[in-house]
């Protein structure tokens, strides 16, 4: 475990400009350009969380819904309403289990699976743009920082107790 000290000048300096950095990825112009390049824009738009859910589903043939808002990380009230915004569109369909009728399945659709495909064609395009922009040695130093922050930012949520203004 590495110390930081704030207080530091320079270590100052590098916190802000990550803090930018993360602010600009989550809401900058080229995150919402991107975002609309990726999931569309106007009512065939996706949002994150229908993303998310459909990234999921794409990767077995069904889900129970508890094992849906696990993996997503979300609480089951927030995967219900993704599913059922994607259920809407006709990107998933939720069924009742074959082997326990109180257990709500969800599975991606063929138009669910086409939506998937083209988004993942673009991440693709998007992704190797970016590449492109490091060079062959920095990429597996860029990809192992980048799973270094999200840990760490893991381990923070974990060691918090409450979050701010829930005293």
């Amino acid at each position: 475990e590495h110390r930081v000290n704030l207080g530091d000048r320079e270590m100052r300096k590098l916190a802000v400009r990550i803090g930018r950095s993360w602010v600009s990825i989550r809401r900058g112009a080229s995150a919402v350009a991107v975002r609309d390049y990726l999931f569309g824009t106007g009512d065939d738009a996706l949002d994150q969380g229908q993303m998310d859910t459909l990234d999921l589903l794409a990767q077995r043939p069904a889900w129970r819904m508890s094992e849906l808002a696990e993996a997503l990380r979300v609480d089951p009230s927030s995967a219900t309403r993704a599913v059922q915004r994607l259920v809407a569109v006709g990107l998933a369909d939720r069924t009742t289990s074959t082997d326990d009728g109180r257990v709500v399945m969800v599975a991606i659709t063929p138009a669910g699976t086409e939506r998937y495909d083209a988004v993942n064609a673009r991440r693709g395009v998007l992704m190797a743009h970016m590449l492109a922009a490091f060079s062959a040695e920095e990429r597996p130093v860029l990809a192992d920082m980048l799973e270094r922050f999200i840990a760490a930012v893991d381990d923070f949520v974990e060691s918090v107790d409450h979050p701010a203004g829930a005293d």
